[in-house]
């Protein structure tokens, strides 16, 4: 079993009523997330448990047994359309950072062909996605007042 499909799976379960995966990119030794939550236990709960499922997930797939996860995240609050464009933008096109030649305009190990937020691609479908829609008007709305994302974009 490959890594990629084992942490989507996991990501797909780790969706909860108040904690939310709403996009995601894989990179060779870190994962990068936007999610939501309800509040501040239910985030430390949500990404509690989406650790340990990545854990046994990735250990799986690997054949292996053990720590996976540093206890080392960072974790921002965002509070305006503009820091969510840019962080979505920053989780999406992070590949391009880690790649000397980039072969794609989307990311295959990240959840852009569930974005809806593209401008010039045709409009995602979320059937069957490992992310849900957003809750909040932010993630929802307020970050396309600047603009919809370009797949030639690179993140800063």
């Amino acid at each position: 079993m490959e890594v990629f499909p084992a942490v989507v799976a996991a990501l797909r379960a780790s969706q909860g009523e108040g904690f939310r995966v709403l996009h995601f990119s894989v990179q060779d030794n870190h994962v990068h997330l936007l999610v939501e939550a309800n509040d501040s236990s239910a985030l430390r709960a949500g990404a509690r448990s989406l650790g340990v499922r990545l854990a046994r997930a990735i250990n799986r797939a690997c054949g292996r047994k053990g720590r996976v996860l540093d206890d080392r995240y960072h974790t921002r609050a965002l509070r305006t359309p503009r820091e969510v464009r840019f962080a979505l933008a920053y989780v999406l096109f992070n590949f391009k950072k880690h790649q000397v030649r980039v072969p794609t305009r989307l990311d295959p190990c990240s959840s852009a062909p569930w974005c809806d937020g593209f401008r010039a691609l045709p409009a995602a479908v979320l059937e069957g996605a490992p992310v849900v829609a957003p809750h909040t008007w932010l993630a929802r709305v307020g970050w396309r007042r600047h603009g919809l994302l370009s797949p030639d974009e690179h993140p800063a």
